[in-house]
């Protein structure tokens, strides 16, 4: 559902006992776990018990599993998820008592007042541009607050209150949230359509980045990767209006530019060049093209902000990576099983190039669910295609979340526009059948991904159970044909 941003936007120590509808997302617990570190009192509900709700309550939240009227009666404030529908039963008890209703935006701008804000936008690479940003200034010593899709591997946590100025916050345009932060410092990774089912056009979501801009405070900047070339666009946007503008990539075009790029397993290495001036080479643990582009983004706006090269390298090269971004779930019988949240083609190719050369010798072996019918409608066909860089693939059910399906709208459009063999793809409208036929699939070498937005992530600890079952009974071996 949507709320309304309210005109008034309070800094967090002003909105009393908050209440999050929602409070297990990735959004909303970050925030949530930043209030309960500056000592506001929380409470929140959600659809079913995880992790998440048990971190929170360590910290002190009081913490419900389903939604009731009565849960809400002694808050201040509500903040409400993006995918709460209009008529839950606490949103309902809170407009009747005349409770401040906030959408997740608005919390965030709450927490972020007073701080020197790093907002990272983009359609593609956001959580990771955070998440690298933010580990390497930890390094450099400034304890940044921060806010991130996603939890980073070294701490196990999506978000904290630092002791330092800077607040670093992944800025999602999915609903226009970014458009309600006054950020110091703009960072865009890519500018590619997306979420067409909230702007409606191509063009419509283009003017959100360029509204984006206008958000920048006086005096800030816009840190943008002119390799794609929305963002190139966007940046040459900002240079007329006055922005400063640190531009990064591959490009001869860069300010700060990446070169000379190598992939080894898990390892990618690049020479980073300032102005023409070689700064040195970095080496990171995260596999893939599109990650020494998010490192790039993170570096540009640590430089920026006035942190040295050297301390900076060695934060990004001690980045291991954020949960479901190319994550490694377990390895049984010489199969590796990864996850990862890539949802939209670009992202897609983006993983399984990386995935190819994490594989090595081995196949590459996906399942992919289409998240959100109206991305699928949209989308379908270029999902299609970018799965065809795997070697065997299988496609799930579209997981419909927010929305309602659509006759014709399914996972088989997807697998029909796959560019590989009839034997290689399989459309599989059954969730659990589908750890089953990945390890039908897989064997030692291998490389599983399980690609998507949705449950999927549960489908990786499946498959890793299944192997092992079969290590045991010595099942799992190479095929007759591959051995001597």
């Amino acid at each position: 559902m949507r709320v309304e941003v309210p005109d008034e936007l309070l800094p967090a120590d002003r909105l009393g006992r908050v209440h999050f509808v929602g409070i297990g997302g990735a959004g909303l617990s970050g925030i949530a776990r930043i209030m309960l570190a500056r000592g506001i009192t929380v409470s929140g509900s959600d659809a079913k018990e995880s992790r998440t709700l048990e971190a929170l309550r360590a910290l002190g939240a009081r913490v419900h599993v389903g939604h009731r009227a009565e849960q809400v009666r002694d808050a201040d404030t509500v903040v409400v998820s993006t995918a709460v529908r209009e008529d839950n039963p606490e949103v309902v008890e809170a407009r009747r008592q005349g409770l401040r209703l906030l959408p997740r935006s608005a919390a965030l701008e709450s927490v972020m007042q007073g701080r020197r804000v790093v907002a990272v936008a983009g359609t593609h690479g956001k959580t990771t541009t955070t998440s690298l940003l933010t580990v390497a200034l930890q390094h450099c010593g400034a304890d940044p607050s921060f806010a991130i899709g996603g939890e980073l591997n070294e701490l196990g946590a999506n978000a904290h209150d630092g002791s330092g100025e800077l607040f670093v916050a992944e800025a999602d345009e999915s609903d226009g949230a970014f458009l309600v932060y006054s950020p110091d410092v703009a960072l865009v990774t890519n500018v590619e359509a997306d979420h067409l089912d909230n702007y409606g056009s191509e063009e419509a979501y283009h003017e959100a980045f360029r509204t984006f801009l206008d958000r920048i405070r006086p005096g800030g900047y816009l840190v943008a990767c002119v390799d794609d070339p929305g963002a190139a666009e966007l940046a040459r946007v900002a240079a007329d209006r006055g922005i400063e503008v640190v531009t990064v990539g591959e490009s001869s075009e860069a300010d700060l530019r990446a070169v000379g790029l190598t992939f080894s397993g898990r390892f990618s290495s690049f020479a980073v060049v300032d102005s023409g001036r070689r700064l040195g080479t970095v080496r990171l643990q995260i596999p893939g093209r599109h990650y020494v582009l998010d490192a790039m983004a993170a570096l540009g706006a640590g430089l920026r902000l006035g942190f040295g090269f050297e301390v900076l390298r060695r934060g990004l090269e001690s980045f291991t990576g954020t949960r479901r971004r190319m994550e490694l779930k377990g390895e049984v019988g010489g199969v590796r099983v990864y996850d990862s949240y890539a949802h939209h083609p670009n992202e897609i190719a983006g993983d399984l190039q990386a995935a190819r050369s994490l594989a090595g010798e081995g196949r590459v072996v996906v399942a992919f669910q289409p998240h959100l019918v109206s991305r699928t409608r949209i989308f379908g066909p270029a999902m299609g295609e970018a799965l065809g860089a795997a070697d065997e693939v299988v496609v799930m059910d579209v997981y419909v979340a927010r929305e309602d399906p659509e006759p014709g709208i399914n996972g088989a459009m997807v697998a029909s526009n796959v560019p590989l063999g009839a034997d290689h793809v399989r459309f599989e409208p059954s969730w659990s059948r589908t750890p089953e036929l990945l390890a039908d699939l897989a064997r030692p070498g291998d490389l599983v991904l399980t690609l998507g937005a949705g449950d999927v992530t549960l489908v990786a600890p499946e498959v890793l159970l299944l192997l092992e079952e079969r290590l045991r009974r010595g099942e799992l071996r190479e095929p007759e044909e591959d051995r001597p």
